[in-house]
């Protein structure tokens, strides 16, 4: 995994306290106003059982795009074409293992209908949900929901 300063590290030492800065991408699928939510498998080392993004991972070279498409046939299994629409950066704890993300988090958009066929090792549950459904559910829940799914929501708006 690429850390902030260009240099390869560890997955798992990246996020160990205090928490190294490196890079990461969050893919949001579309179908009109609605987006494509995981739950994250209850195996998933930090932030288990949150619902997100369609997918994110760590980009391992600099075609971030071309990965971001295989991850996400990967993780929810649904074919899309993607496009980068922004970045931010973040930094969250899982309050369950200490882990720390810390991420220049790129942001991808891609439009579908496409239900997925989840991998049960990255994603226990798929759900569509309007995005005004999503406001209100942040809102009134936000520990149901990882850290990082409201800077992606706002880079996609951002450019709509």
């Amino acid at each position: 995994m690429l850390h902030g300063s260009g240099q390869r590290m560890a997955k798992l030492a990246a996020h160990q306290a205090p928490g190294h800065l490196h890079e990461a991408f969050s893919v949001l699928l579309l179908d009109g106003d609605r987006t494509l939510l995981q739950k994250r498998a209850a195996s998933k080392y930090h932030f288990p059982g949150l619902w997100t993004n369609a997918c994110c991972s760590h980009p391992t070279s600099t075609d971030v795009v071309a990965e971001a498409e295989a991850r996400l046939m990967f993780e929810v299994g649904v074919e899309a074409s993607l496009e980068v629409v922004g970045s931010f950066t973040y930094r969250a704890t899982d309050p369950a293992s200490g882990l720390v993300e810390h991420e220049h988090d790129t942001v991808l958009v891609g439009r579908t209908a496409a239900a997925g066929d989840p991998n049960p090792d990255e994603v226990s549950e798929l759900r569509w949900v309007s995005l005004a459904e999503l406001d209100a559910e942040l809102a009134s829940h936000p520990e149901a929901f990882t850290p990082w799914l409201t800077g992606v929501l706002d880079c996609v708006r951002a450019r709509r």
